[in-house]
């Protein structure tokens, strides 16, 4: 079964709301370090937090505090950038995903861009590497962009699952898994970890695994916090992970 990877962002989200730049010292509501630590009790397999430039939820201390917490992984989604690259030295996390950002967007809208960008990509990822952090690069299921994540070395992908949550027809679904089943066959031939992640939630996420092969970790938020408004994180936690362990074929994920 794939395992769970929980983003706890939208934790963060909802502390901003009302303590936006709250000084050190204070105790803003709700604790993303809180969140951090049930969900490691409740089951999952790591923590997902992404530092965007902006700081418009998670921030450098959420990742220091969470990465001295927790004892399973810590996945740090960021920009390919020198100052995030800094950032990912100092609080050394287990992974790394780069992520494309673009300030006037609510959610990550699609995956990295590595054509083109190869050589700067890869001294990033050769510092990352040096303080001896895994990367894995969020990108479209796209054959060119796997190929390239492979020549920059790294060890993972993050399939972009964005359309295949958006899809409004049975027919668009089913063809954006195949491209999705397709991109992760070929990752895993040339020795790259698959996960993937983006908009999956607890109606299509069985779908999902049922059809792709070689999934390592779901990388899921904003359905989790969701349903945890209404059943607490525990419980919400508990279910997804239900999901992940019964999918109706279980011959496609490993």
């Amino acid at each position: 079964m794939p395992q769970l990877g929980l983003n706890i962002d939208h934790v963060a989200t909802l502390r901003e709301v009302r303590y936006r730049n709250w000084k050190r010292g204070l105790a803003p509501e709700p604790r993303v370090l809180d969140a951090a630590r049930q969900a490691e009790q409740a089951g999952v397999h790591s923590i997902t937090l992404h530092l965007r430039e902006d700081r418009r939820h998670i921030q450098p201390a959420d990742v220091r505090d969470i990465s001295r917490a927790i004892l399973i992984p810590l996945n740090l989604e960021m920009a390919a950038t020198p100052a995030m690259t800094r950032q990912a030295v100092l609080f050394k996390p287990d992974e790394v995903c780069l992520v494309p950002e673009n300030r006037q967007e609510i959610t990550t809208e699609g995956g990295l861009d590595l054509i083109g960008d190869e050589r700067r990509l890869k001294g990033i990822l050769r510092r990352l590497h040096a303080a001896k952090i895994d990367v894995s690069i969020f990108i479209d299921p796209d054959m060119a962009q796997i190929e390239a994540a492979h020549r920059i070395e790294a060890e993972s992908i993050e399939l972009h699952t964005g359309a295949y949550a958006n899809a409004t027809s049975l027919r668009q679904q089913q063809k954006e898994v195949a491209r999705h089943a397709r991109a992760a066959a070929t990752a895993n031939e040339l020795g790259l970890r698959v996960n993937a992640g983006h908009g999956l939630h607890y109606s299509n996420v069985r779908d999902y695994i049922n059809a792709v092969p070689h999934l390592h970790v779901l990388n899921i938020g904003h359905a989790v916090i969701a349903r945890a408004v209404f059943v607490g994180l525990n419980s919400a936690i508990v279910e997804m992970l239900a999901l992940l362990r019964r999918p109706e074929f279980s011959h496609h994920a490993d």
